[in-house]
């Protein structure tokens, strides 16, 4: 990457300040900034002072229907003494935060023209929001517009930067291709195989394409969870059956375990079954003949652990550390079956927007095993005290 380019995260905590401020100078409980995605037309949370990343990503405000809509649709700030009087207020964020909003004041992100957002700040803890709380919260928005809208540009530079790099090999096996099959001199058979070589790259870059824009998606935020709950166990067993026929064509016997009394999951299901699918569907390609690939989870104090456990080849201890970069491929696996090198990135993206943890432990010649732990709560865990659960159980594999 450039070296001017900021990482991922560096936003967030210029807006993590930003929204601090903002509650501070402005004497209110809390302070929020939403971005606007034009194409959905809808508003998601990226900081909050009262909001963890997990409950942010499950909460999508709509531009009709709610202040912060109006505030982006008119380009105009809001000052309002009693929120739940007003026919614009959208409740279904405080149903999810659990925080009352009493009064609020509310201005646009605005630069060059585009707006970008919205700054709020929640419950004046004395008396009402003024015409000085707007002046110096406009100051900080457009401070903040300016960080979002040169942070979008980087991330924008860079994520074309890296796709172009990753097609090219593809594109100069399709050019190569091409240009065989004009030889007058080549085979039917010859021809027959290019074709399938054609075929296979098509799907790849398909695959690539696809990837890399839900990968693009999650880092951004943009994706937004839609939490339900559900049976964790029902859904292992289902992501099984979908499993089932690879690994009877790859002769893997694949097993549930699933304990009695395993609590319900407040998550997004289809984003969970995705993480659950792609592991289940790597303990398969890198398994032996013969091999086993179990799924279990167990309920914990605070969290429900779910591990993918396989009796592989294994994966190098030097790689272990990149499994989760983009487009990090294990060169000992590259001959044994194609990928992208997006799949584990997925997983970690959708696993810590839930405020989980995953990670892997691998020994050559005996397996892998990935451990999820999500929160039974939906509040972020602590990144201690997974990594020697995990040695506990490559130990007994």
């Amino acid at each position: 990457m450039p070296a001017t380019s900021p990482p991922p995260w560096a936003l967030d905590i210029l807006l993590s300040r930003i929204v601090h401020a903002a509650a501070e100078i402005s004497g209110a409980e809390a302070a929020s900034i939403l971005l606007y995605d034009d194409t959905s037309r809808q508003l998601y949370f990226q900081v909050s002072t009262n909001m963890d990343e997990s409950t942010r990503r499950g909460i999508v405000v709509p531009l009709d229907g709610s202040i912060a809509g109006w505030i982006v649709a008119n380009r105009k700030a809001v000052r309002i003494t009693n929120a739940h009087e007003d026919p614009r207020f959208y409740s279904n964020v405080e149903a999810i935060t659990g925080l009352s909003t009493q009064s609020l004041l509310g201005i646009p992100l605005i630069t060059k023209n585009k707006v970008v957002g919205v700054l709020e700040a929640l419950n004046k803890h004395k008396g009402k929001f003024t015409e000085t709380d707007e002046s110096m919260l406009l100051v900080l928005g457009a401070q903040a517009a300016v960080a979002i809208e040169n942070t979008r540009l980087f991330q924008q530079s860079d994520l074309i930067s890296e796709f172009v790099h990753e097609l090219r090999t593809p594109l100069s096996s399709l050019s190569t291709a091409t240009y065989l099959l004009l030889r007058p001199e080549m085979s039917q058979e010859q021809r027959d195989q290019i074709i399938n070589n054609i075929h296979n790259e098509t799907m790849r870059l398909n695959a690539l394409a696809s990837s890399f824009l839900d990968l693009a998606r999650l880092e951004s935020g943009r994706v937004q969870f839609r939490k339900t709950t559900f049976s964790l166990a029902d859904l292992m067993y289902e992501c099984k059956d979908v499993m089932a026929s690879k690994a009877i064509e790859d002769d893997i016997q694949l097993r549930v375990e699933s304990p009695e009394g395993l609590p319900l999951l407040e998550a997004d299901r289809d984003k969970i079954k995705q993480v659950l699918l792609n592991l289940l569907s790597n303990a398969i390609k890198y398994n032996r003949p013969n091999g086993t690939v179990i799924l279990r989870a167990e309920a914990r104090e605070h969290d429900v652990a779910i591990y993918v456990q396989d009796t592989g080849i294994g994966i190098p201890e030097e790689a272990l550390p990149h499994l989760f970069q983009k487009f990090y491929r294990v060169r000992e696996h590259e001959s044994r079956a194609s990928g992208t090198g997006l799949g584990l990135s997925i997983c970690k993206q959708i696993v810590y927007g839930h405020g989980g943890r995953i990670e892997v432990r691998s020994r050559m010649g005996v397996g892998t095993v990935f451990m999820i732990s999500l929160p039974r709560s939906g509040k972020t865990i602590p990144r201690e005290g997974v990594t020697g659960e995990l040695k506990k159980v490559v130990k007994k594999g």
